[in-house]
């Protein structure tokens, strides 16, 4: 089915467009009509970036398990009100420099252990801050630096983790309406109030589309993960049957494509899933990242 024309045909752009693909790109070409320019961008540098923390080292003694008595327990905090900590440092990054630009797609590759959560979480504003936990180093967006983003950060980089945390008893579309509903029912009003640089009709058009993709988003999101099939199952846990452990890595990464993030941070994806599944995936961000200029880290 070819992309919906000017003569009044649907505004619903899942059923007016073949692809979710064709769908970005008709409503990214009609949004930059109308504002005039390219879309906003994020640029991020780090230089010199080391992470360091100090852990607290035990002997073959303090690793002994033994019966949970009282004599053994008070025996045991007498042996650790006695004995001296052995703290040694482990290195997670050492001076670790870069560039991520936007409209590119960067593949981070190491091996377990090798800090590439560490590097993502940092760079995402989420890394965790601590007194036995040493960051050194610049990173800037767009220039800026860090610490004076620390308050927006969240709302500019959206971080995928590497583990899945959902509400069991929520079906995968009620999920991502949920979180459609908390980051991404205005995202049209914002859009609205960008688009006054086009022409009249080219205004116009570009606020039906957009208008239009942000109605139906998340069954956007849905189709374009592949989950139509299982989008009323409920997403379930270890206690909770639900949907496949790829169905809900799924979940996870399209609970990501709401908000208006200028970077994606996205932290083994392709967990659990099939090499066809996570082929479509990483060729949907690289689209996303070309059509409007996003800065994805993979």
């Amino acid at each position: 089915m070819p992309p919906p024309s000017d003569k009044g045909e649907s505004d619903n752009p899942k059923q007016a467009t073949r692809t979710p693909a064709e769908v970005r790109d008709h409503v990214g070409s009609h949004m930059e009509k109308a504002m005039g320019e390219s879309f906003p961008q994020v640029e991020i540098r780090f230089r010199g970036v080391s992470i360091a923390v100090d852990v607290v080292v035990k002997n073959s003694n303090d690793a002994k398990i033994e019966l949970p008595t009282l004599f053994n327990a008070i025996k045991t905090s007498y042996h650790e009100l006695r004995s001296t900590k052995n703290v040694v440092k482990k290195q997670i990054l050492k001076n670790v420099s870069g560039t991520l630009k936007p409209g590119t797609m960067t593949l981070v590759l190491g091996q377990p252990g090798s800090g590439k959560s560490a590097l993502m979480k940092l760079l995402s504003g989420r890394f965790p801050k601590d007194k036995n936990i040493s960051v050194e180093g610049e990173v800037t967006y767009n220039g800026t630096p860090a610490a004076e983003l620390q308050k927006r950060l969240a709302h500019l980089v959206s971080y995928v983790p590497q583990h899945d945390r959902h509400y069991a008893l929520l079906t995968v579309k009620e999920t991502l309406e949920f979180v459609h509903a908390c980051c991404g029912g205005d995202l049209a009003e914002y859009w609205e109030k960008q688009f006054v640089h086009g022409t009249p009709e080219e205004n116009a058009e570009a606020l039906k589309v957009i208008r239009a993709m942000y109605q139906h988003y998340p069954d956007l999101v849905i189709q374009q993960l592949g989950l139509e099939n299982c989008q009323n199952t409920v997403v379930g846990d270890e206690m909770l049957r639900g949907v496949s452990g790829g169905e809900r890595k799924r979940v996870t990464t399209g609970e990501m494509e709401f908000g208006n993030a200028y970077v994606k941070m996205m932290d083994e994806i392709s967990t659990g899933l099939d090499s066809a599944a996570t082929f479509d995936i990483i060729t949907m961000q690289r689209s996303i990242a070309k059509k409007f200029r996003k800065t994805v880290v993979i």
